[in-house]
């Protein structure tokens, strides 16, 4: 079997982002020191670098802020997939993070539009966030 190029590596760090989004739920960080939130999630803020960051459970809404359209990808997973829509999302807690959105044409899809969260399976163990529109 081929490499699965979709699958997170999962670090201390970051194993409560991948638990939760096995569960459902979108994880991403909270500076305690100057307020800002960020993700991806890693040990420190990138704003003021202060280690104070704590997990926050973001509400899953946000919008398009870029998003492509691939036809054809040869690497698998993703060349069992067809036509698929990677994008950039804008939460609405501020960050953004890379993802894909489903469940839509790429015809239909538009920057800005409104997009809510849920769970692509990837193993019986791991789970990654896509987006749809809202």
């Amino acid at each position: 079997m081929a490499d699965r190029l979709d699958l997170p590596t999962v670090e201390d760090e970051t194993r409560p982002y991948w638990e939760a989004a096995k569960q459902g739920r979108l994880l991403i960080k909270k500076c305690n020191g100057c307020g800002e939130v960020h993700h991806y999630p890693r040990p420190f803020c990138p704003s003021c670098w202060s280690e104070d960051v704590d997990w926050l459970e973001a509400s899953g809404r946000g919008t398009v802020y870029t998003y492509s359209v691939v036809f054809r990808n040869d690497l698998p997973p993703f060349n069992e997939w067809g036509t698929y829509i990677p994008a950039v999302v804008e939460l609405e807690e501020g960050p953004r993070l890379m993802t894909n959105i489903i469940d839509t044409t790429p015809d239909a899809l538009s920057v800005g539009m409104p997009v809510e969260v849920r769970f692509r399976d990837l193993t019986d163990d791991w789970a990654a966030p896509v987006f749809t529109p809202a």
